[in-house]
């Protein structure tokens, strides 16, 4: 990567700090931090729970490249302070996913968590960029078969309203409007903060689709969230019926999306933008034709009738351009995606 090195902002061989750095996405942005000449400094709650980071990454790239930090409550304030010291970017990953259906239990945790790395990543001098995991939920539910733009000034606004309605707070749908409520009103809170205080650093922010692709540490990591949609899948959604009734939407492999991440916190020109790691639209039906395809001496479920599709238009090109200059390649299509999704199994 040396040959890129004038066009990043922090030099080769500099600390990061990624934050959350156990977590699906996180361990794919520590790769491609050390693979591209940095060192990171990874925050977990529990670093002998986590050691396994260390053991991971110095098997792979040799000794000294990464270190771990212990943050037992992101939202405790100055709790990144030790993580920073020394640090030239920091990206911030970690948040609690869907744990809590109750807003005022849920939402501040994160708008806390977050305003808590920023602060302390104010107070280093030597920090310059600032990159923060937001969500596609930041922006919009999936609203399959409807046609209608998401661009960086779309906020969920309907999620913020839902989950700050009056109780009960119960339910599968209610603990996914509070989530998607969290995730915008964290990254509203980031961008005001930073309007506020005008910090040495860059901000810029990374919203994902449904995560799709390998786990870095198949022995240590399990596949949460949306990597678990496609073992689910795999299996039928055998005990899994809440799986099979995601709604069609935008795919992202998991290591291109931790590529934009790295490539949003370098690049000089990337500045106080929003980034949509959307790649392409899938319905379930797209995926068991690819597992048929793979492997046909397995048996699959049927097709599922009258699935519809996601038909937003989403200003996904500056992501993609990013991780074409990043990587040398586009979006990699959902075939590959879902190749590598399941190989491990």
């Amino acid at each position: 990567m040396s040959h890129l090195d004038a066009q990043f902002s922090i030099p080769v061989g500099s600390t990061v700090v990624v934050s959350g750095a156990n977590g699906n996405i996180a361990s794919h942005i520590v790769d491609q931090l050390i693979k591209t000449g940095y060192i990171v400094r990874g925050t977990v709650r529990d670093v002998k729970k986590n050691k396994w980071l260390i053991d991971h990454f110095s098997n792979i790239y040799g000794p000294g490249k990464i270190e771990l930090v212990e943050v037992p409550d992101m939202s405790v304030h100055g709790s990144f302070d030790e993580s920073v010291k020394g640090a030239s970017g920091f990206i911030h990953t970690a948040t609690p996913v869907m744990e809590d259906a109750d807003p005022n239990v849920a939402i501040p945790v994160v708008i806390q968590g977050t305003l808590s790395a920023l602060q302390s990543a104010a107070k280093e001098p030597k920090m310059k960029r600032f990159v923060l995991t937001s969500s596609s939920g930041a922006c919009t539910a999936p609203k399959p078969g409807i046609v209608f733009t998401i661009d960086s000034n779309t906020w969920n606004e309907e999620a913020i309203a839902a989950a700050w309605a009056p109780p009960p707070y119960e339910g599968f749908e209610r603990l996914l409007d509070v989530y998607y409520a969290s995730k915008t009103q964290g990254e509203q809170e980031a961008w005001k903060w930073v309007r506020d205080n005008k910090p040495n650093f860059v901000l810029n922010t990374v919203l994902p689709n449904a995560n799709f692709g390998p786990v870095v540490d198949k022995n240590h990591q399990k596949y949460h969230s949306t990597l678990g949609w496609i073992r689910a899948l795999w299996n039928g959604f055998a005990g899994e019926e809440g799986v099979r009734n995601q709604p069609p939407q935008y795919y992202i492999n998991i290591v291109d999306d931790a590529m934009v991440h790295v490539a949003a916190l370098l690049y000089k020109d990337v500045s106080n933008e929003r980034l949509f790691t959307f790649a392409y639209p899938y319905n379930w039906n797209d995926i068991l034709a690819i597992f048929r395809k793979l492997y046909p001496s397995k048996k699959f479920i049927d097709d599922i009738p009258d699935l519809p599709r996601d038909l937003s238009i989403v200003t996904n090109g500056r992501a993609e351009d990013l991780l074409k200059r990043f990587a040398g390649h586009g979006w990699t299509n959902l075939e590959e995606t879902i190749k590598s999704t399941v190989a491990d199994y």
